[in-house]
């Protein structure tokens, strides 16, 4: 895991930030050899919670990839816009400087942070507790999406649990 995401899920855990790692890092905490270049988190969409993500992604010099203000992320109507009129499904934070630094947050998750919080597994990475989406909710997501990328994601994770039963 890069040391810009170490640092990012430290803060966010350490701030009392509600989220679960999904994507391809989840994919790989649970055991999948392979790569990513991003950080997905699918957080709770409260106003608070989202208040204090922003805050830490600020912090740490993060700012949006779109060209908006940061505090935007806390309006839900604002949100419903972005999918409805421009599609977007994750709200981007770039770290200037570093493009393979990039946390996606998820605005329109087929998967609900409530049920992904009630199934998520917890996980130390590397002496880093994280809660992360269970393998289940994973080929869940990752089927919706359907890009290349997530339907090998899918093939691994289903090997994945044929090994654990």
């Amino acid at each position: 895991m890069s040391l810009f995401f170490e640092d990012a899920l430290m803060l966010l855990r350490d701030g009392g930030v509600r989220f679960i790692v999904v994507g391809g890092t989840a994919v790989i905490l649970h055991g999948v050899p392979r790569t990513t270049a991003d950080l997905d988190l699918v957080v709770d969409l409260e106003p608070a919670n989202l208040r204090l993500l922003v805050s830490a992604m600020t912090r740490l010099g993060y700012r949006p990839r779109a060209p908006v203000e940061p505090e935007e992320l806390c309006d839900p109507e604002r949100r419903r816009e972005w999918i409805d009129d421009k599609g977007m499904l994750a709200f981007t934070f770039h770290l200037p400087g570093h493009p393979l630094a990039d946390i996606d947050v998820l605005i329109d998750s087929p998967v609900s942070f409530a049920e992904l919080a009630s199934r998520a597994e917890q996980i130390d990475a590397g002496g880093l507790m994280l809660r992360i989406a269970s393998v289940e909710d994973l080929i869940r997501m990752k089927l919706v999406a359907g890009r290349d990328q997530d339907l090998a994601d899918v093939d691994a994770l289903r090997r994945l649990l044929g090994d654990r039963s």
